[in-house]
């Protein structure tokens, strides 16, 4: 399986969201979890589907998680 395709960028795109590197930046400067008890999908921020697709994407190991374990640890830097 080739998870190459599915980077930050991509997954910035597949949840309609701004997707350059700037703009995800951007993006993560605004939105940072301060705490680590916060789930990346129970985060305010998304939308109903987008949380979804997060929680999805992570429970069930699918191609796009290692992009959202990249912005799990980005946001929660």
């Amino acid at each position: 399986m080739d998870r190459s395709l599915h980077s930050i960028n991509n997954l910035f795109a597949q949840l309609g969201l701004p997707c350059e590197d700037h703009e995800i930046d951007q993006f993560i400067r605004t939105h940072t979890l301060f705490s680590q008890r916060i789930r990346l999908d129970e985060a305010t921020f998304w939308t109903p589907s987008q949380a979804s697709f997060i929680k999805e994407s992570l429970d069930f190991d699918s191609d796009w998680s290692e992009a959202v374990d990249e912005l799990n640890t980005r946001l929660h830097a």
